[in-house]
């Protein structure tokens, strides 16, 4: 897969992290149709080997959001294809087939919002910024920011970007829950790559739960959620690796949690 404005770097020994970086510098990595398609078809053809990805922005800016140079007018059921698009590549990032963290630093900003909240982790440098300026322009969120970013920080504080224009300082984003973890400047890269190796030495399944059920037992009705939960526990321990990883416990031989 080649694409102008996005490079797919395959890391590590045995190839298990992949580095999914958007290279628009020049125009903040702004995102345009080909943009939102190619990252929907990376995620979609992932090498089976690949265990954990980590999303980056070349330059001085994760993403800009929305190309709006290249906003076209649109009738409604055009502008409702459009949304479906992003809606569609964007489910791809958050329940495709491994964990994703995203790299954060500089403008994280409409559209580029709505990208890292996909993501299952967010690092953010001290040179992030957040905001989502679609109220002032006129238009409203569109690839799924209405859904995600209330269920990261509340609706009330989205409203208030939204209504106001609000900008997060990168201290103030973390406090809130836009990430979960703060660098220092420069720094989000290598920390998303060493919690991507974390990630990947875990079991699969395990990591597939936390993806795919662990958003869905949270919405649900308390007696669906741990009924969900009761299913999920018992088929992430039935899988061989789950079994030889609790008698490797049993048996002294794994880590055991110590504080830090």
């Amino acid at each position: 897969m080649t694409h102008k404005d996005i490079q797919l770097e395959i890391c590590g020994a045995e190839k298990q992290i992949a580095v999914i970086r958007l290279t628009r510098a020049k125009k903040r990595n702004a995102i345009n149709d080909s943009l939102i398609l190619a990252i929907r078809e990376h995620f979609e053809k992932l090498p089976s080997s690949v265990r954990a990805a980590v999303i980056d922005g070349d330059g001085e800016h994760f993403c800009a959001g929305l190309d709006l140079s290249e906003l076209q007018e649109r009738d409604a059921g055009q502008g409702l294809l459009h949304s479906r698009m992003w809606h569609a590549a964007l489910e791809r990032v958050q329940y495709g087939p491994v964990p994703v963290i995203a790299a954060l630093h500089g403008a994280v900003v409409g559209g580029g919002l709505e990208l890292a909240s996909a993501c299952h982790i967010r690092v953010a440098d001290e040179t992030t910024f957040y905001a989502l300026p679609e109220g002032s322009r006129g238009i409203f969120v569109g690839g799924g920011g209405a859904v995600r970013i209330p269920r990261l920080i509340g609706a009330a504080r989205m409203t208030d970007m939204m209504l106001t224009g609000r900008v997060y300082s990168a201290q103030e984003g973390e406090r809130v829950g836009m990430a979960q973890y703060l660098v220092p400047t420069g720094t989000a890269f290598s920390k998303a790559m060493e919690l991507a190796e974390r990630i990947a030495t875990n079991a699969p399944l395990t990591n597939y739960a936390l993806m795919h059920a662990l958003p869905r037992i949270a919405e649900q009705p308390a007696d669906q959620g741990f009924f969900t939960e009761a299913m999920m526990a018992a088929i992430a321990q039935s899988a061989p690796e789950a079994k030889q990883r609790v008698q490797a416990f049993l048996a002294g031989k794994a880590e055991k949690v110590q504080k830090k």
